[in-house]
């Protein structure tokens, strides 16, 4: 073995039902007394609770899929008018990247409240959209200080986001077999991610209020987040986040749809991958396992059924082929990403 792996520093704690007290408590040890809390109209009744134990300055609402940079620059202006020393996100993964978005400036210390399985909480990747230009980087100073999860938050997520946010988390996992900085550490903690996930979501799908399903999605989605935090950004999260930007896809949706395609396009090409993939879905294949587990969850399966155009197909392949790492186990052309985004586009059956 011959790599270099860097971890993270990040407090995770577990507290069903806990919430209140527990980002209070890590507010404090941050030695925050100005809290920023971040937090749309639609996380109000969960967020309340939580606001009630901390020392706010400032509430902001404006949360806004993909972060538009105008967005960020309100957020960031508040933040400082309002003399904030800490941010506290509550919320799914917009929210978290608006909280990442002041911290990248201000460099204040986030505690980060998820209510979806989008992951960003645990990682140090930041991402702006300006026009229909999605740009992300890596930046330790956007990287939450603390993390609460707490599977009360997540009873009331609709059964069609908590799918779509699942699986999204599940291409965190997918990706980080393979992507730029890619490591035996990272391998393993996708593997035990997917197996975590595989056996979640079912039961979240099953039962949306079931604590302890929510508990073991939440847990694959945390690996996945610390796994693609150190991976780096494959050939999928490229995919979408050209995508995501161009065309302002819906952002779970968009990874759902299009996780499939791009693992059955590298999976042939990266045999230790592909095989602990398969494990952890317990399937001969990583591509059947993967399959049944979206059947069994009426996974999302047309990126034309979120609002991208046909033509936005030859539209985007250069910024894609662009952004795709070198080292991407399957070669790329012209010709077979036009068929992947093709397939992707129009939902069509994985060969």
């Amino acid at each position: 073995m011959k790599f270099t792996h860097a971890t993270l520093p990040q407090r995770v704690v577990f507290a069903a039902g806990e919430s209140p007290a527990a980002v209070a408590a890590e507010v404090e040890a941050l030695g925050g007394s100005k809290v920023m809390l971040i937090a749309s109209d639609r996380e109000k009744e969960l967020a309340d609770p939580i606001a009630k134990e901390i020392p706010v300055v400032l509430r902001h609402e404006e949360v806004v899929m993909h972060v538009p940079v105008e967005v960020a620059g309100r957020a960031l202006r508040t933040a400082v008018d309002a003399g904030a020393d800490i941010l506290v996100s509550v919320g799914g993964g917009s929210t978290t990247g608006l909280a990442k978005a002041v911290a990248l400036t201000t460099g204040l210390p986030i505690v980060a409240v998820p209510t979806t399985y989008a992951g960003s909480e645990a990682t140090n990747v930041w991402g702006l959209t300006e026009g229909e230009t999605k740009t992300t980087g890596v930046d330790d100073k956007v990287l939450p200080a603390s993390v609460v999860y707490d599977a009360g938050l997540l009873t009331s997520l609709p059964g069609e986001m908590t799918v779509a946010s699942g699986l999204n988390a599940m291409a965190h996992c997918v990706d980080s077999m393979w992507g730029p900085r890619a490591d035996p550490i990272d391998r393993a903690l996708a593997q035990e991610g997917i197996h975590a996930l595989a056996s979640g979501l079912p039961a979240v799908a099953d039962d949306s209020t079931g604590v302890e399903g929510i508990e073991q999605t939440l847990y694959g989605a945390y690996l996945a987040a610390v796994a693609f935090a150190s991976a780096g950004s494959g050939m999928h999260h490229k995919i979408c986040h050209v995508l995501g930007g161009m065309f302002n896809l819906p952002h779970a949706q968009t990874h759902a749809v299009v996780l499939p395609y791009v693992l059955a396009f590298n999976a042939p090409y990266a045999p230790e991958a592909e095989a602990r993939i398969a494990q952890a879905f317990g399937s001969r294949q990583a591509g059947a396992g993967l399959a049944a587990l979206r059947e069994v969850l009426d996974a999302p399966r047309a990126l034309r059924d979120y609002g991208m155009p046909e033509d936005g197909i030859a539209k985007a392949l250069g910024p894609i082929t662009k952004a795709i790492p070198d080292n991407n186990p399957a070669a790329v052309t012209d010709e077979n990403l036009t068929a992947l985004l093709r397939a992707a586009w129009a939902g069509d059956p994985i060969n």
